[in-house]
């Protein structure tokens, strides 16, 4: 298949194919500079790299769990790991969503007499604060993994 043809059924612009290919998660066939062609299976790997950056894994990570051939090389440690942050915050977002809701019918007076209401202002600046210092703590080693001393 050419490349306009790939992204047309891929649904992806040709240039984040090219992209892809520069990266080295998606290849070619035939010479550099030549009309791009590629195998079939190439939408396989499109959809895993979608599939990927749907669950929030980074083209880098992706990358790592595509072999040499395009073929998925999965690394379940990962997987897991990404699942466990996605529950993390499907959490955090139920109970924002609750305390939302709470504070948009409190029947009390103002928001400041609301005990539930306070008790969303604590764990919001807690949260903040956790992911703060969490991210803090990330930095070095976040830094260190770019090369960047």
């Amino acid at each position: 298949m050419d490349i306009s043809e790939v992204a047309r059924r891929a649904g992806v612009p040709a240039s984040t194919l090219r992209y892809y290919e520069q990266r080295g998660l998606i290849a070619s066939l035939g010479p550099q500079g030549a009309r791009r062609r590629f195998a079939a299976s190439v939408l396989d790997q499109l959809a895993l790299i979608a599939l990927g950056q749907a669950a929030g894994l980074s083209l880098d990570e992706v990358h790592a769990m595509l072999s040499p051939q395009g073929a998925p090389n999965i690394d379940r440690q990962v997987l897991a790991a990404k699942a466990n942050e996605i529950d993390a915050t499907v959490r955090q977002l139920r109970a924002m969503s609750r305390g939302l809701r709470h504070a948009a019918a409190c029947p009390a007076p103002s928001h400041v007499e609301c005990p539930t209401f306070q008790k969303l202002l604590k764990a919001a600046a807690s949260g903040a604060l956790d992911r703060q210092r969490r991210d803090r703590a990330l930095q070095p080693a976040a830094r260190r993994k770019a090369g960047v001393p």
